[in-house]
């Protein structure tokens, strides 16, 4: 079969043939991949950046973001069938800290983990690929257009998730824990897929959202976030003090720039009480300098959280599932607008290095559905 991989660290990326994979356990699940995501991290590796060949191995089957429909399964799967819909999880524990003995690979205490196209393991641009039943998350077939989203939504998924359970801890004597984001102010730094996808997240859950970037406001990206009721700000033309006093004092952060500057420019907005959310990894770069005690100050005298949140577990996959589902349904146009760029197996060089103005999301089609 074909799949796509890297020689990690040398910017090489090739269309290659790879032994198709076959079901060797009972618990294992065959997929025939149907669709597979590019984000930074693809072309971060593409272009000789962070990424780890398998045990033994010098190439990478890159690719985390992904969505097969089911073709055969062991004698134990009770999930699935042939004919369903699904996504294999990313991260694979490390088999030895308690948060990975327990499922939540997400929460590594040693860092010792795998990650499925990016780390000591092969990832899913290609044909076909097996995995356990364990690491599946089923998709509904009315939501098969958008299930590639499945991976990018559960990251945005996570991060609201753990954000709600700290407030709801919190402030459990003052707003109710099962509404908190209802009515809340929340800022959304860069609507990339991530972003975009914990905007939706968040009106599903009734927050007042605004979205920060700087893309041209006729584009693509803030046109999906006003169709999901949300408003956009260039973050060019309107910085930190001006968006506090256009929209008020933020409840809500949810960081997607990876821009180490910004991500501390972002706290001077939060309200009291306010909980901020940082996704984005900044690249290495020059020190950030920062007003630290005063900085400091408005953390402690306002009760303000700031959190970091990367990967996800199964309970937020199946989350992303039904964030996706509900969203589908209630804003169909604006969700099939996010999937912007179709590309064949053959054609990765322009899937991993165009990148336009009116990209969100770009995936690589190995085959189609039944």
């Amino acid at each position: 079969m074909k799949a796509i991989t890297t020689m990690p660290g040398t910017g090489r990326v090739f269309l290659a043939d790879r032994e198709e994979p076959h079901i060797a356990a009972p618990d294992h699940v065959k997929l025939r991949v149907l669709q597979v995501g590019i984000c930074g991290t693809d072309r971060e590796e593409a272009a000789g950046g962070r990424a780890t060949a398998p045990a033994g191995k010098e190439d990478l089957v890159i690719g985390h973001e992904m969505l097969g429909q089911v073709v055969e399964t062991g004698e134990n799967v009770t999930s699935v069938k042939p004919g369903d819909f699904g996504v294999f999880m990313v991260r694979r524990g490390c088999g030895e800290c308690a948060a990975c003995l327990n499922n939540r690979s997400d929460m590594c205490y040693t860092g010792a983990y795998t990650e499925r196209g990016i780390k000591g393991a092969d990832g899913y641009q290609a044909a076909y690929v097996v995995d356990a039943e364990q690491y599946l998350v089923k998709v509904p077939a009315a939501t098969a257009d958008i299930g590639v989203l499945t991976e990018p939504m559960s990251v945005a998924a996570k991060a609201i998730d753990e954000s709600m359970h700290i407030q709801a801890a919190r402030l459990r004597d003052i707003d109710d824990p099962g509404s908190w984001m209802k009515g809340k102010r929340a800022l959304i730094a860069g609507i990339g897929p991530i972003g975009l996808l914990a905007a939706v997240a968040l009106r599903l859950r009734g927050a007042d959202v605004t979205g920060l970037d700087v893309v041209h406001e006729d584009s693509v990206r803030p046109e999906v976030l006003r169709m999901i009721g949300g408003r956009y700000m260039h973050g060019d033309l309107v910085g930190p003090d001006n968006i506090r006093a256009l929209v008020g004092p933020i409840d809500f952060v949810f960081e997607a720039t990876g821009i180490a500057t910004m991500q501390f420019e972002l706290m001077d907005l939060l309200a009291v009480n306010a909980i901020y959310v940082a996704t984005g990894i900044p690249a290495a770069g020059r020190p950030v300098t920062i007003p630290g005690s005063a900085l400091m100050q408005q953390l402690v005298l306002n009760n303000q959280v700031v959190l970091g949140s990367v990967n996800a577990s199964i309970y937020h996959y199946r989350q992303a599932v039904e964030y996706l589902a509900a969203a589908f349904e209630r804003w169909p146009k604006a969700m099939s607008k996010i999937i912007t760029h179709r590309y064949a197996p053959g054609d990765f060089d322009n899937a991993l290095h165009l990148h336009g103005a009116d990209e969100i999301k770009v995936v690589i089609e190995w085959s189609r559905p039944d």
